[in-house]
């Protein structure tokens, strides 16, 4: 048999990975975008955007890894209550699953000899995966979605830091916007082919935000007009 490959496995880091790449770029360039408006020299644009990129990274993998950890949790607790349920209630728990699978199609007569032959192997798996929902696909893995996101932040906002210094500084917005842009259509191609979705969606979703951001960031730097030296 032909070992099949489905997108859905990848969804657990792809969407920590495009998250992060995405938010990294988007929000560093943004930042650069606004402070190189409102600046007359370039280090302090460049001091802004490493803080952006340092700080960013570790508020990313920090969130992402308490908000994975908060849904394990939570997958925990069900488990164990449903692994008491099945030592106090095993008759219930059975009759639960036979539901569950007329549900799903299955007439009275098979659904509970099905039920009764997945109880026999091992009853809390059955109810882990049917009842409760819970896979090896979807299950959380807060460490993994961790390091995906800080990285891919890393890996999305450092090249607009490592240009703020081969850029001139009078045309640090236009061109930083226009490099930001070129990546955002390239992150939603990677992310589209990687996630078997339409490229044009996903480069049309990264670009108009991003192009938002970096707009709403440098108006508020022109209009300010500070002079930061």
């Amino acid at each position: 048999m032909q070992q099949e490959n489905h997108f859905i496995l990848k969804s657990g880091w792809l969407r920590a990975a495009v998250l992060g790449a995405n938010d990294g770029l988007i929000s560093t360039a943004s930042l650069i975008v606004g402070v190189a408006a409102a600046s007359h020299e370039i280090e302090p644009v460049f001091i802004a955007g490493l803080a952006a990129l340092i700080a960013g990274a570790l508020s990313m993998a920090a969130g992402e890894y308490v908000s994975v950890s908060s849904q394990a949790d939570i997958e925990k607790a069900d488990i164990e209550r449903e692994s008491q349920e099945l030592r106090d209630f095993p008759e219930s728990e059975l009759l639960e699953l036979t539901k569950i699978y007329e549900k799903r199609g299955l007439d009275h007569a098979l659904a509970s000899e099905v039920a009764k032959k997945l109880t026999h192997h091992d009853a809390l798996s059955a109810h882990i995966r049917d009842e409760l929902e819970i896979n090896e696909m979807s299950e959380a893995k807060p460490i993994q979605a961790a390091l995906a996101s800080g990285a891919s932040f890393v890996a999305g906002g450092i090249l607009p830091v490592l240009l703020i210094y081969v850029i001139p500084l009078k045309q640090m917005v236009y061109l930083q916007y226009l490099i930001t842009i070129i990546l955002l259509v390239i992150l939603g191609i990677v992310a589209a082919k990687a996630g078997g979705s339409n490229i044009l969606k996903s480069v049309r979703r990264l670009t108009f935000w991003g192009t938002i951001a970096m707009v709403i960031t440098a108006l508020i730097g022109y209009l300010f007009d500070v002079n930061i030296s």
